[in-house]
């Protein structure tokens, strides 16, 4: 008996036709699919397909995909006017946003994700009249915004930010669901100063926003979204002044909390979905028996609270110092959530951080973490700091490659030298680390990251270090001589500066590639 080696997609079962491609990519399935025969173009014209494209190279999930110009060509002329119908979210990025939005009627597109915008796009988008208001200002109920960095003054950003903002609620009436800053990044913050835009919507019902002081966050929760449910808020800076807000100097920051936010959440009697995350600087603790009188016990329809807040207390200012059991403690009423909580005092700053947070966690950054971290898996965050006055050991850089999976960003402030510097360890993998701060470390730490039988790294990652740290490693350029590119370039460039110690990156110095070989030698070159 002879056997075929070759079965087409037509010989298979429906269910497992199914099955193979659901695990495709949706581009590659539309792409080679649709119209190629009756059957087929069933298949794919369900709404497992249809429903939530994601048309653009790289997509929110971090995921990635060639979608070339003739793959565009095919969709826009053909694929996308075949299937219009039963779209009904589309995620797209420059350039080719508008050939995309005009190729068809989008008689169903309910949700939009404008993914990667440049700040001239995104005025472009939203200025009255443009193409993209005219046909789907009453069509949209959800909006996703991420905007890159503006090269521009940060002043200048924040004017782009609050221009979009107003133009969203005074353009788009049905809008439902608006997250303005997905990604977290300081620049899509909003700031909306002492005059804000006035503005109101009777649809919203959930929002996701970055802004920059309470301020701007009392402005939020006046009233003027009465169907808001689900809030998701990050407080950039607790340090601004509020007496124009509040009209009284003498109030102070925990007090505007329990007196102001607090009450004007109350009031929110509709949410059901609250994230809350703020860094509270130099004033008294907020702890679990705050948040569970102020927030628990008040807000009955509330059924998810999430929240990361931080606070930073002198010693001076401390009366009872309390431990990290007795802080965890205050979170006994918090019985439906898991909190995970952690206190430590440092010295030589005469500070107390205090840091809180509900678990699993949310955000793509964590922020100062220190010896006393606890264990966890972290998948959402891409972007951590360390900080401690405490030396890092190796297994401590074990812990955080296993608690941080996806990350791609790494700071590290310790001026403490390693105790166990210069000893054998297992090799611990950054599979996914592209940019790594080392500028305010011991050079103990330098050499940590650079030793290839300590770490092992991405090709092509972004290394901000210490001019001398990175001489004494090398001493000079021992770990390095057989590999450097561009030696003469390397030690004209990386010269000591006399006003900034020795910051190589910062103001505009060159940066430093670190690109590991599969000899397990680091490669150095110049990015001018």
């Amino acid at each position: 008996m002879e056997y075929s080696s070759c079965i087409k997609l037509n010989d298979l079962p429906n269910e497992i036709l199914m099955i193979i491609l659901k695990n495709l990519h949706t581009i590659d399935v539309l792409y080679s699919l649709v119209g190629a025969d009756k059957r087929l173009n069933a298949f794919v014209n369900d709404s497992i397909f249809t429903k939530y494209l994601t048309l653009m190279s790289s997509s929110p999930t971090g995921l990635s995909y060639s979608f070339t110009d003739k793959i565009l060509d095919r969709f826009c002329e053909e694929i996308l006017p075949e299937i219009h119908h039963k779209i009904e979210w589309l995620n797209v990025a420059p350039p080719s946003i508008e050939r995309i939005l005009v190729s068809t009627n989008y008689s169903n597109l309910r949700g939009l994700d404008l993914y990667d915008l440049s700040s001239d796009t995104a005025m472009d988008l939203f200025t009255d009249g443009s193409f993209f208001i005219r046909i789907f200002k009453n069509q949209i109920l959800s909006l996703v915004i991420d905007i890159k960095k503006h090269k521009g003054p940060i002043s200048a950003s924040e004017d782009i930010n609050k221009f979009i903002y107003t133009q969203i609620f005074t353009m788009f009436s049905n809008l439902e669901y608006l997250d303005f800053d997905p990604s977290f990044n300081n620049y899509h913050v909003l700031s909306f100063g002492v005059s804000p835009p006035n503005i109101f919507s009777s649809t919203l019902s959930k929002l996701n926003v970055m802004i920059h002081t309470y301020r701007d966050c009392l402005y939020l929760l006046d009233g003027r979204f009465n169907q808001l449910h689900t809030f998701y808020v990050t407080i950039t800076d607790f340090s601004c002044q509020l007496s124009t807000a509040i009209n009284n100097e003498h109030t102070t920051y925990l007090s505007v909390y329990n007196q102001f936010l607090v009450p004007l959440l109350h009031r929110m009697s509709n949410l059901e979905e609250l994230s809350l995350f703020f860094l509270n600087h130099n004033r008294a603790f907020i702890d679990g028996d705050n948040l569970a009188k102020n927030t628990i016990r008040h807000m009955t329809r509330l059924n998810k609270f999430a929240f990361d807040i931080r606070t930073i207390i002198s010693f001076v200012k401390l009366v009872n110092l309390p431990s990290n059991k007795e802080f965890q403690n205050t979170f006994r009423h918090f019985e439906k959530i898991q909190i995970i909580s952690c206190v430590d005092y440092f010295q030589k700053a005469s500070e107390c951080h205090c840091h809180m947070y509900s678990y699993p966690y949310t955000l793509k950054y964590y922020k100062d973490i220190t010896n006393n971290f606890t264990r966890g898996l972290f998948e959402s965050v891409r972007e951590i700091s360390l900080f401690d006055e405490r030396p890092f050991e190796h297994e401590f850089f074990l812990q955080i490659a296993r608690s941080f999976p996806f990350l791609e960003k790494l700071i590290l402030h310790n001026r403490e030298p390693q105790m166990y510097y210069g000893q054998q360890w297992p090799t611990i993998e950054y599979p996914h680390l592209t940019q790594l701060d080392l500028v305010r470390t011991h050079h103990s730490y330098v050499e940590q990251f650079l030793n290839n039988t300590k770490m092992s790294l991405l090709n092509n990652v972004y290394l901000y270090v210490n001019y001398h740290g990175l001489q004494i490693v090398c001493n000079p350029y021992k770990l390095l001589s057989r590999r450097i590119i561009k030696h003469s370039l390397l030690r004209e460039t990386l010269q000591p500066t006399h006003s900034s110690h020795n910051m190589i990156v910062s103001y505009s110095k060159p940066r430093v590639i670190i690109e590991v070989e599969p000899v397990r030698l680091p490669v150095i070159k110049i990015d001018p």
